[in-house]
């Protein structure tokens, strides 16, 4: 494959069924969390608002219930997709590639990582050389089993209470209710924070990193954030089957809009929330 001729070469960061899978999780997270947290907190005056605005409590009820089958519609999807790789795609051997540097299952390679990480924060030590995949996007990912698992289950729990009342005691839809709202909180708070403030919100990315959308990263950006991995590729003489272009016009614009809303709506929701604990206290 030929080096595209522009002025600075993009590199394949995310490949594009990657890239429409994290739009429709990052949809249907946005939409749980705007139809469920208006429930936690409903004696707040803006979660009474919010509720009249998506046209009252019933509306809100199956709004937030479609994104939960829109949830499990992309966590089975990625199951189906995880088999796929393994079974066609994948060239290395199963436990070869889960502990190898393109797989998302921690190793001691992050633990080291993460250590480093915080001595470079405080001044005492050079930044980590970061591979495919860093600590923090694993934990990302990780997190999405143990919440579609918790909050998932919890929920199905509560949306059909009639049926799972015939075969198991009522004090487990208390515990079903009680999982469901404090580990959706934990979520949202999690997502809005900490995944907001790595991925777009640190220096090196402010206010956005359009990769998500885009797919591409430049040389600069490849040769500064995964040195690790751009010197593998390089050794490994692949990294000319990952040039590609720069993104187009309307395809920056799209992710700059889709982007800095989400982000916009996310910290709204969680000051809300943050607003909303303190008054309470």
């Amino acid at each position: 494959m030929k080096t595209p001729q522009a002025t600075t070469l993009h590199f394949i960061r995310l490949h594009r069924i990657h890239r429409v899978m994290h739009i429709i999780v990052m949809t249907s997270f946005l939409g749980l969390a705007v139809t469920g947290l208006p429930l936690k907190y409903s004696d707040s005056h803006w979660a009474r608002n919010l509720v009249l605005f998506l046209g009252g409590f019933e509306t809100a009820g199956n709004l937030h219930r479609f994104f939960a089958v829109v949830t499990f519609g992309y966590f089975l999807t990625h199951l189906g997709y995880l088999l796929h790789f393994f079974r066609c795609r994948s060239k290395e051997p199963f436990f070869q590639f889960l502990m190898g540097p393109e797989s998302m299952v921690p190793n001691l390679k992050d633990l080291k990582d993460l250590w480093g990480n915080v001595k470079w924060f405080v001044g005492i030590g050079p930044r980590p050389n970061f591979d495919r995949w860093t600590y923090w996007e694993k934990f990302d990912y990780w997190a999405v089993f143990w919440g579609v698992g918790m909050i998932g289950i919890s929920g199905l729990f509560l949306w059909f209470p009639t049926f799972f009342a015939t075969f198991l005691p009522g004090w487990v839809l208390n515990i079903a209710t009680v999982v469901h709202s404090d580990e959706a909180l934990l979520a949202t708070g999690f997502i809005f924070i900490f995944h907001y403030i790595h991925t777009h919100l640190r220096g090196e990315k402010f206010p956005l990193d359009p990769v998500i959308f885009t797919g591409s990263i430049t040389e600069d950006e490849f040769r500064n954030e995964r040195p690790a991995e751009y010197a593998r590729l390089e050794r490994e003489k692949r990294l000319e089957t990952i040039y590609t272009h720069a993104p187009s016009l309307w395809l920056r614009l799209v992710a700059i809009t889709v982007g800095i809303s989400a982000l916009a709506l996310g910290i709204f929701m969680i000051l809300l929330v943050i607003g909303s604990s303190f008054s309470k206290g």
